[in-house]
């Protein structure tokens, strides 16, 4: 009987959590229709409005001949190479921009504007995935479980005084208050002056990237009208695992540390209301009668 019951609460909260996955998807879907619609069809007419005056300018074109020179230019750019400049562009697959993709492949963001078009290649990527993903994701655990277990010991905190639990709380905090400004706040200011970006769009650019969604339309190091250090792109991706291991230790930590403020908030405007507290046998704190002044 227990167990049937256990079974139908289970059934009924995994339905809640569908319904609400859905509601959730359907939401975003219609928010985002009803935000990028509209532009997107402004930006399709001026295309075609662009072609036609191309075409009136240069008669010796027709239609045919342009479309096929748009479609030769979106295969160069499916295959990462940059329609704008000219030959003497910077290799895509140089060491430096080898490395960012070797990391955006094991870190699964997918920036999708590089890919391999040899076969030998997509094969290589195959394995390189099947196995650098479960690698990163082991790497990041391991390294954000150190991590909390040096800089973590909540456990162990009510039984130690209330100093060492104030000067503790203070620590992480300012510890996660650097790291956030170091790998969140800093790198978008960066990002904005080498691409000539907003601190928005470099906000933007830092946020999709760290959460592995990777959209592909904004990424470093790729304007072929700047000149960049030959190592931009390899910091970038040291920049993206140093990302990905903070917030794997920062999303647990965050509320560990909220939660640490809360408790020691009374105790710091009331030092008094520890006092009147006694242990009893099953180990719990509860009100002791104190003496009544006559």
């Amino acid at each position: 009987m227990a167990g049937s019951v256990l079974y139908n609460w289970r059934g009924s909260r995994t339905l809640s959590l569908l319904l609400g996955y859905l509601c959730y998807l359907l939401l975003g879907a219609a928010i985002f229709q009803l935000l990028e619609k509209q532009a997107e069809s402004h930006s399709r007419n001026q295309f075609q409005l662009e072609k036609l005056r191309f075409l009136e300018n240069y008669t010796c074109l027709d239609q045919y001949a342009l479309e096929q020179f748009v479609q030769v230019i979106m295969e160069a750019w499916e295959k990462g190479v940059n329609p704008t400049g000219n030959s003497t562009n910077p290799s895509n697959w140089d060491f430096s921009n080898s490395f960012f993709f070797a990391g955006a492949v094991v870190t699964t963001i997918g920036y999708g504007n590089l890919s391999p078009s040899t076969k030998a290649g997509q094969i290589f990527c195959i394995f390189y995935a099947l196995f650098g993903i479960p690698l990163n994701v082991v790497f990041l655990n391991h390294l954000g479980t150190g991590l909390r277990s040096h800089l973590a010991t909540v456990e162990t905190w009510g039984h130690r005084p209330r100093r060492y639990q104030v000067a503790q709380t203070l620590g992480l905090a300012l510890f996660l208050i650097v790291g956030t400004f170091l790998l969140l706040v800093f790198p978008p200011m960066v990002f904005s002056h080498v691409e000539g970006w907003s601190y928005g769009e470099g906000f933007y650019f830092a946020f999709i990237t760290l959460s592995t969604i990777g959209f592909g339309d904004y990424v470093v190091g790729t304007d072929p009208n700047k000149r960049y250090i030959s190592v931009y792109r390899s910091l970038a991706a040291v920049w993206i695992i140093l990302g990905l291991a903070w917030l794997a230790l920062m999303l647990p930590l965050g509320p560990m540390v909220l939660h640490q403020l809360m408790h020691l908030w009374p105790l710091s405007r009331d030092p008094s209301s520890k006092k009147g507290l006694a242990p009893q046998a099953d180990g719990l704190s509860h009100t002791t009668k104190l003496p009544l002044a006559i």
